[in-house]
């Protein structure tokens, strides 16, 4: 939302700086397709600075030995990339490796996790599935929240108590239209897409958490004791989501960097292919139009660079996603130009705006 609405941006897309395309080119585009653009990109210029420049085309390409030395170059750098995405499948497999006490270690600390979460949704057992646990836990936060605003609503008896009845049926409101429209988005999400993810970073838990944590604190004396008790049941249930969605975050930066590593492997190999053979076979000297020359060399080149597309591609999903949610909880990383339904005192900017508190997504 806007800050002329006083309450914070909940979705991502609402809290980031960069305009619209350039964020669906870092985050909701599928990554073949970027790395299609980043190639026909590529394409694209090396031809057009081919036809434009002074110098004929067949001189360029003839002039010395260019291609020959980029080939070269671009074999070994193939090479490299290759061995880097070695080192990434490592990593990968360092998560998974261990002695059995270390795994046995982790298998206790998920379990007892789960254990948590099935004793505030109150079910025998959490669902399996990232997307439905997710779901489950911005559903409970959305009755307990109403549990909070029953709570206050029932127990106010005079003026004071009417302004913070007022200050939770705004805060309630937002998480209300939040978290209706992440469980609606998480609801049939398959893991291994962007979507479950993308969904969970919609849900702006880190504000809530610290506005339900600042109303409880700056009305404790007007709080009855069941009303105090429903701020934290709601502040139990956000802080639940927070090691949740980080937890399913790495999950899926894992399975996104192994799926990175097989493919630019399957990509090296037609790229190193493409490269050695124009490197012995392809002379431009032998085709009689310059321009026939510079399409052949432009589209070997950007078939070589192939695995070098994959690799940006997929890495600029990772890499504005992890900027995003650095930190878990209520920390303010960056300033960001929301105002709040909330007056929080000495917290406000000095230029009369607030900085925003969230985790950074």
């Amino acid at each position: 939302m806007s800050s002329g609405d006083d309450r914070p941006s909940d979705t991502m897309r609402e809290r980031v700086p960069e305009n619209s395309r350039t964020f669906w080119v870092l985050l909701e585009a599928d990554r073949w397709l970027v790395a299609g653009c980043i190639l026909g990109s590529v394409f694209l210029a090396l031809v057009a600075a081919g036809l434009l420049h002074p110098t004929p085309v067949k001189t360029l390409l003839t002039r010395g030995d260019p291609l020959e030395t980029l080939y070269q170059a671009l074999v070994g750098s193939t090479i490299t990339g290759v061995t880097l995405v070695l080192t990434l499948s490592q990593l990968v497999l360092s998560q998974e490796q261990g002695p059995v006490g270390d795994q046995r270690e982790r298998m206790e600390g998920a379990m007892a996790f789960r254990e948590d979460v099935e004793d505030v949704i109150r079910e025998p057992v959490s669902p399996a599935q990232p997307s439905a646990f997710l779901r489950s836990l911005v559903k409970l936060t959305k009755r307990r929240a109403q549990a909070v605003r029953d709570a206050v609503a029932e127990d106010a008896i005079d003026e004071t108590d009417g302004d913070l009845a007022e200050q939770v049926d705004a805060f309630v409101e937002n998480l209300e239209g939040n978290a209706e429209t992440v469980a609606s988005n998480l609801e049939g999400s398959q893991f291994g897409e962007f979507d479950v993810v993308f969904s969970a970073l919609n849900y702006n838990y880190s504000w809530k958490l610290y506005a339900a944590r600042r109303i409880r604190a700056e009305h404790a004396d007007a709080l009855t004791e069941r009303a105090a008790d429903a701020f934290d049941e709601l502040i139990e249930a956000l802080e639940l989501f927070g090691p949740a969605r980080e937890h399913f975050k790495t999950l899926y930066f894992q399975w996104e960097l192994a799926d990175l590593s097989r493919t630019v492997l399957y990509a090296s190999v037609p790229a190193i292919a493409v490269a050695t053979g124009s490197l012995l076979f392809f002379d431009p000297r032998d085709v009689a139009r310059g321009w026939v020359a510079l399409v052949v060399a432009a589209l070997t080149v950007t078939v070589t660079l192939a695995p070098f597309a994959i690799l940006l591609a997929y890495i600029l999903r990772i890499v504005t996603v992890t900027k995003r949610t650095l930190s878990i909880g209520p920390f303010i990383l960056r300033e960001t130009d929301r105002s709040r339904d909330l007056d929080w005192g000495e917290t406000e900017a000095t230029s009369g705006e607030s900085p925003g508190i969230e985790d950074d997504d």
